[in-house]
Formats: C-alpha cells, sequence, structure tokens
C-alpha cells in the first residue's frame, strides 16, 4: 500500500505561467516525485522520463499495467533527436504541421530510454504539448516527462484540476492547476515505424489533417472497438487494455437521428420504470424524453460521465474527422451499443 501524501494544489495562469511555481514543480520532478500538470488535451501525471524509478511510481500510482507504454512528452526538438534512432521524412512533416499540438509519434527509441518507460518496446511515443504550463515545466525540469493521463488507470482521463484530485488526492504531492484544458480528448497517436503510417489512436489532431501533409495512412480497427488485429496492439497507450471506464454504465445508441430518437425515448421509459437515474447525451436538441439530465454534446463529454447516475445513454455522432476520436472513447466506455 502506498503511504498517503499531503497533495498540494498551485493554481497557475495557463498563458503566462509563474516562473516560481514552475521552479517549485520541476524541483519536486528532479528529485523523482510524480505531480500532475495541464496539457491542451487533458491533465498529464508526469515524471522524469529517462529515471526507472520515477517512471515505477507513474505506474503504482495510476496502477497501470507495465507492458502500457508512457507518452514522453518534450519541449524541443533536440531533446526528440536523442530520444528516437531515427526521424522519417514523415514524421518531419507532420512536426513541421502540428508541433506543438496534439499528436504523438511512435518511432524507434534509441538507448538512453529505460525499457519501463517504453513498456519493454524497442519504440517510444513522443510527442510536444502545445500549452505553457507544460513546456515551461519540462524545460525547467530538464528532462523529457513521461506522462500518461492523471487518473486511475481505466478510469476518463481529467479535463481539470478537480478530476485529477478526485483519483490521485493523497497520492501525489502537488497539482498544478491550469484550469480547463483546450480539448479535453488525448492527442492523436501515429506509428510512424510501417511502410503505410497507422494510427494507434484518433485524438486532437484527425487522420483527415494528418492525410492533407503527408498522404495516406491507416486506421487501427480498434478505433471503434474491433480488435480483430494485434499489430501494434501495445505500441500506444488505450489499446491493450479496458480505457474511458466511467463509475455508471454507458449505454450507446447509434443509427439515424429518427431511430436513435426513438429506441432512446424506449430505453429512457425501461430504465425509469426499474427506478434508476438516467443522464441522456444527445446532439439532437429536439429530443423529449423524460429523463433525469438531458446533456447536448459538447466539449465536457469526459467531465459528463461520472457517476452522477446510474444509467448514461449516448447518442452516437458520424465517424469524421474529430468524430473518430469521441466515437472511440464511447465505444470503451460503453458497457452496451446498439445500432439502429
Amino acid at each position: 500500500m502506498m503511504k498517503r501524501v499531503k497533495t498540494e494544489i498551485i493554481r497557475v495562469n495557463a498563458r503566462k505561467p509563474s516562473y516560481a511555481i514552475i521552479r517549485k514543480a520541476a524541483n519536486l520532478i528532479r528529485k523523482g516525485e510524480v505531480i500532475a500538470f495541464p496539457t491542451e488535451t487533458v491533465y498529464g501525471l508526469g515524471g522524469n522520463a529517462l529515471d526507472p524509478s520515477s517512471v515505477s511510481k507513474i505506474y503504482k500510482i495510476k496502477g497501470r499495467p507495465s507492458d502500457n507504454p508512457l507518452i514522453v512528452h518534450i519541449a524541443d526538438i533536440k531533446t526528440f533527436s536523442t530520444l528516437v534512432s531515427e526521424i522519417p521524412p514523415d514524421a518531419s512533416r507532420i512536426i513541421s504541421k502540428f508541433w506543438p499540438g496534439p499528436i504523438t509519434l511512435v518511432l524507434k527509441k534509441s538507448r538512453i530510454l529505460p525499457e519501463i518507460t517504453t513498456g519493454g518496446l524497442n519504440t517510444v511515443a513522443v510527442r510536444m504539448p502545445k500549452n505553457n504550463v507544460a513546456l515551461e515545466l519540462i524545460k525547467e525540469s530538464r528532462f523529457p516527462i513521461a506522462a500518461p493521463s492523471a487518473n486511475i488507470s481505466g478510469k476518463p482521463s481529467p479535463t481539470n484540476a478537480t478530476h485529477v484530485k478526485d483519483d490521485l488526492n493523497g497520492k501525489i504531492k502537488l497539482i498544478l492547476d491550469g484550469g480547463s484544458t483546450e480539448i479535453g480528448i488525448e492527442s492523436t497517436v501515429i506509428d510512424m515505424t510501417q511502410r503505410t503510417p497507422v494510427i494507434l489512436r484518433p485524438g486532437g489532431i484527425s487522420k483527415e489533417s494528418i492525410e492533407d501533409e503527408i498522404g495516406k495512412v491507416h486506421s487501427h480497427n480498434s478505433h471503434l472497438g474491433l480488435h480483430g488485429s494485434t499489430i501494434n496492439m501495445n505500441k500506444s497507450p488505450g489499446m491493450k487494455y479496458r480505457h474511458y471506464s466511467p463509475n455508471a454504465q454507458v449505454i450507446l445508441v447509434e443509427g439515424t437521428e429518427f431511430n436513435a430518437k426513438n429506441k432512446i425515448i424506449d430505453l429512457t421509459q425501461k430504465l425509469k420504470s426499474e427506478g434508476k437515474k438516467v443522464c441522456i447525451m444527445t446532439t439532437s436538441k429536439s429530443l423529449k424524453v423524460n429523463a433525469d439530465k438531458l446533456q447536448y454534446m459538447g466539449k465536457t463529454l469526459e467531465a459528463i460521465a461520472r457517476n452522477l447516475f446510474d444509467i448514461i445513454i449516448v447518442q452516437g455522432i458520424q465517424y469524421n474527422k474529430a468524430g473518430f476520436a469521441i466515437m472511440n472513447r464511447l465505444k470503451k466506455a460503453a458497457i452496451t451499443s446498439i445500432r439502429v
């Protein structure tokens, strides 16, 4: 059992973070501690990526399987070049267009990285966040920072400091509170070690945007909850193990707007008759149903999927652009998926 510590939460200006606050956080990382900090996607749980002891703490705090690789966060290209054995031309084009930003590249790793950071693989997942707090923290720490999402493994990724506190209070010494994250879903992860790059996890940068820069890329079939192939299954977080599981049950309803609305109404009536509290998340403003909460889809998808309701019914959206990332998370969260 881990020894409980006092968790300090420090508010920091997301646009112009205080140097004194950043220095305090960086000092903890240099001492081998693990802290939580904001990025533009979700909050990260970060430690020195080059220190096996620090990385081990990350796995232990999250309850994360040791063969589930971590994403390494950097603040400059010079550091990036020390972490990978080669940078293919297509990777360079992605970097030029999207870094800093919500896209993670999987490449062959260099010898500098300990095996625990990459889950024992010969590849490493690296990204440069587009968030001033994260960037300044990495620079001041003077190490690349390994940082999965700052939550207990398997739970929805945190988009504000309160979410982090709910999961990790008493387990880490510091949470940097930079407010709500800008994007709210994790980075896109793309495997650049294949002849044709493969998107392992949809996220903040769409497949279409990537193809505009480098041409054809493949999408891994796990995006929609399908696991017919084991290729690349453990190269990216969120593929080999179940993620995004809120405390409430999630039922995903897919189909035409007319069919989906009718099915949601029928389901709600049945569940309410069983004494359940029901939340419905929908894209339809015309949906009239006797639910405990009716939430229109937006940036707060992760925040809604918490323990406020026994049942959450979510109306599916189209699989295009950012819709792939959203439906990927919903498919993984849902205990039942219905197509009508």
